[in-house]
């Protein structure tokens, strides 16, 4: 990692001073401008992963929303060097996080900031830059959805190429309508009804999908039911 930090910086002198020379300075404030956003460009790509693929589904097991499970799988490239735990992080309404189960790796600890729980999953095993591991994470939710008005929602973290998201609904209490909501930007998107279908077992489900969803928003899907 620091050879990289170390490298850049040698190239962002080495491209200012070519850029800059012999030029006015209005022109090498401008210069200077364009420089110092692509460096913020590529600290703000960093991380110790990217997310190849992302899929969930929160299943509402009864009508009256008590009983409920997430699953989600997430395939990862490994960005850095020596690595060694996994963080994986929750939120909602009622009980969450029961009966926790991540493959690979052990849950070692779990820690609580803000509205937020972190999980550490240790994972057995070093991994490098280029490495690629997908998760598949499961708990259960106890009375988490028990109002007519429904969401769950899914932040962007690391990089991600693809995210989707899904919401199966029981037999007897389909959705009615649902809807996105954008949270940094404060924009909503309504959900087709092309997006909402019943299965071959009589429930229901949404689907919304996102492709290179925006880093560090946080996608809000709403339903009522």
């Amino acid at each position: 990692m620091s050879d990289k930090v170390d490298n850049s910086q040698l190239n962002f002198a080495g491209g200012l001073a070519s850029a800059v020379s012999g030029l006015p300075w209005f022109e090498i404030v401008g210069q200077l401008w364009k420089f110092g956003r692509k460096v913020i460009r590529g600290m703000s790509n960093e991380g110790v992963y990217e997310v190849l693929e992302y899929e969930s589904a929160l299943e509402l097991k009864d009508k009256r929303g008590e009983h409920a499970i997430f699953r989600k799988r997430e395939k990862v490239r490994y960005l850095q060097n020596y690595i060694l735990a996994y963080q994986d992080q929750a939120w909602g309404d009622g009980e969450i996080l029961i009966d926790y189960r991540c493959s690979p790796g052990t849950p070692v600890d779990r820690y609580r900031s803000g509205y937020k729980t972190h999980i550490l999953i240790s994972l057995r095993e070093l991994k490098n830059k280029g490495d690629i591991q997908e998760f598949n994470i499961e708990w259960g939710i106890r009375n988490g959805f028990l109002l007519g008005n429904g969401f769950w929602a899914s932040e962007i973290s690391h990089r991600t190429r693809n995210a989707k998201v899904q919401i199966i609904f029981p037999k007897n209490r389909p959705p009615l309508k649902a809807w996105v909501v954008e949270k940094n930007i404060q924009r909503t998107r309504v959900i087709g009804k092309d997006a909402i279908t019943k299965l071959s077992d009589g429930r229901w489900k949404i689907t919304w999908e996102r492709s290179q969803p925006r880093l560090y928003e946080q996608y809000i899907l709403n339903w009522e039911w």
